[in-house]
């Protein structure tokens, strides 16, 4: 296997310093407000705002977002503190304080009527700059974290956000909660004859295939994750789960643990048993397969961890268009 794997899990990609110890200043947003150098990265609905593509940009396929002023946008809206831009190649220099807000209609409309220019993570994940896809990556999860833990999970009052956008307090004890992230492992199964497994999800298009995935339980490692899940969704044992690498995955809380696993020697390949449910069908595919039935079968976005794993057992790119996506 030649083709490289860590680098190609685009939403790994990161060119921010997080600043954790600003975090804690009460004056952080009242200083970041009134800093000319401050910019803001503005989401809505889970998208956030695209400049205009230079000649260059439209050349190479490439885009980067727009950041804006901080009083370009309400500051009554909720506002997340995102560190320290690390880029020394980007129109905006290193050491530039990263906000995000999260607009509404309103706001959004207002700070840019044009409805295409504001696109999803997935859409851009693999198009963006180092530091506009952590960027994006960490506000998508931090504001989806924010629009599902507005209460306290002890007594249900109402927290209010501290720690630039990092903590939510309980005004009646007091009492914490973090942001949360849900491990899931993703895995990529081979036979002796070194096929992969792939499986159609009964939320997908029918012809649509894609690595088996499951969530992690409590108290339960991820290598234990890697034998449950597989065998719950396929009905085969696995062994020797080894693991390749992670990304984030913040739709809405994920980071996705990458692992490779081998059919156990007493099963057999035949033995398959989608649970009828979560997976709807399974196939085994050759290398050649995969190749000539991309397009046909649409196969994993180039935006996940899924796609790469893909790639990497594949040995090199997966054709244009695999993903059912038109170039």
């Amino acid at each position: 296997m030649s083709f490289a794997f860590t680098a190609r899990l685009p939403l790994s990609r990161h060119e921010v310093d997080r600043d954790h110890i600003r975090r804690a200043s009460d004056t952080l947003f009242e200083t970041l407000r009134t800093d000319a150098a401050a910019r803001v990265l503005p989401l809505w609905r889970g998208k956030a705002l695209v400049a205009v593509a230079s000649a260059a940009e439209r050349e190479t396929g490439r885009a980067h977002l727009e950041l804006v002023r901080p009083g370009l946008v309400p500051d009554s809206l909720l506002t997340l503190y995102l560190g320290l831009s690390l880029a020394t190649d980007l129109e905006e220099p290193a050491g530039t304080p990263l906000l995000a807000t999260v607009l509404s209609d309103e706001a959004a409309a207002d700070l840019e009527p044009d409805e295409g220019r504001w696109i999803g993570l997935r859409q851009l994940a693999t198009v963006l700059p180092d530091r506009d896809t952590g960027a994006f990556a960490e506000a998508l999860a931090l504001a989806n974290w924010h629009a599902s833990h507005g209460h306290c999970p002890r007594c249900g009052a109402e927290t209010t956000v501290e720690d630039g956008g990092w903590t939510r307090r309980c005004p009646v004890d007091g009492s914490q909660v973090f942001p949360r992230t849900d491990p899931a492992v993703i895995v990529l199964i081979t036979d002796d004859a070194d096929r992969i497994l792939l499986g159609s999800n009964a939320m997908w298009e029918q012809n649509r295939y894609s690595l088996l995935a499951g969530f992690v339980e409590p108290g339960e490692s991820l290598e234990s994750a890697v034998l449950r899940e597989m065998h719950e969704e396929s009905g085969l044992r696995v062994t020797d789960a080894e693991y390749l690498g992670s990304q984030p995955w913040p739709f809405p809380a994920s980071i996705m643990c990458g692992f490779t696993a081998r059919l156990a020697d007493d099963q057999q390949p035949q033995d398959l048993l989608p649970d009828g449910e979560e997976i709807l069908d399974l196939r085994w595919f050759t290398r050649d397969e995969v190749r000539a039935e991309a397009g046909r079968v649409i196969l994993p976005g180039a935006a996940s961890i899924a796609r790469a794993l893909l790639e990497h057992w594949l040995g090199e790119p997966l054709p244009a268009g695999a993903d059912g996506v038109r170039a």
